[in-house]
């Protein structure tokens, strides 16, 4: 199964208070190797940003008043995502604001298979820091670019944070089956250079008979 990390900003956290989204960023890896099949974009959020979202992500309201709203990209994003499996970090948040959204439109809620980041870190690492940044100098990953937090920035840090924290460092290469069919082939070839094919006593008779007739041929010749 493909996988998705999945991110999104809004105006504000709870939409309960009418938040909405103002950003989607997604990277789909295939064995834990992204596909360069990513999915992103700005979005009206049809209401302004709130001050701390402001200082979160930096998206003003000028920046997103031309963009298009989430009922013009609703299709495209739930095709990109049917399938896969969902890889966020805190996907209470990003579900809550991603099920309103759709809602709003009349389209049915996400129903993909959820990964939590933030749940396999609290259980890799109880009482510890569970933020992206904190993950990130945990596991030594480069966040310098992150100066705020965006979508995509966020999925590409995510992605490497959570190959890390699922300690599948590379993708997994199937070497027992190759180890084992090298192991048969020299079996194999072994086997054959070790057969010995004894001649039976008839056989040693006609060929000293052989011998005898053409040595003296070749003697009177």
């Amino acid at each position: 199964m493909k996988e998705v990390i999945l991110d999104t900003e809004t105006t504000g956290l709870s939409v309960q208070e009418g938040h909405r989204i103002v950003e989607i960023g997604c990277i789909e890896l295939e064995n834990l190797i992204p596909t360069n099949n990513n999915f992103h974009c700005y979005l009206n959020p049809e209401r302004k940003v709130s001050e701390k979202a402001l200082e979160t992500h930096g998206y003003t309201d000028e920046f997103l008043s031309d963009k298009k709203k989430f009922k013009d990209i609703a299709d495209d994003f739930l095709i990109y995502i049917k399938g896969k499996k969902l890889i966020i970090h805190n996907a209470e948040f990003d579900l809550s604001h991603l099920n309103n959204e759709l809602k709003i439109i009349g389209k049915d809620l996400i129903k993909n298979e959820i990964i939590d980041t933030v749940v396999l870190a609290r259980d890799k690492f109880p009482g510890s820091s569970n933020s992206l940044d904190a993950l990130c100098r945990r596991y030594r990953i480069d966040n310098s670019r992150r100066k705020k937090h965006t979508a995509l920035i966020d999925c590409d840090l995510l992605s490497k944070v959570y190959i890390n924290l699922i300690d599948q460092k590379e993708p997994k290469l199937n070497f027992n089956n190759e180890i084992s069919d090298n192991n048969q082939m020299l079996k194999t070839k072994i086997s054959y250079l070790k057969k010995v094919v004894k001649p039976s006593d008839e056989e040693k008779k006609k060929h000293d008979q052989y011998l005898q007739t053409n040595l003296k041929k070749n003697f009177f010749n």
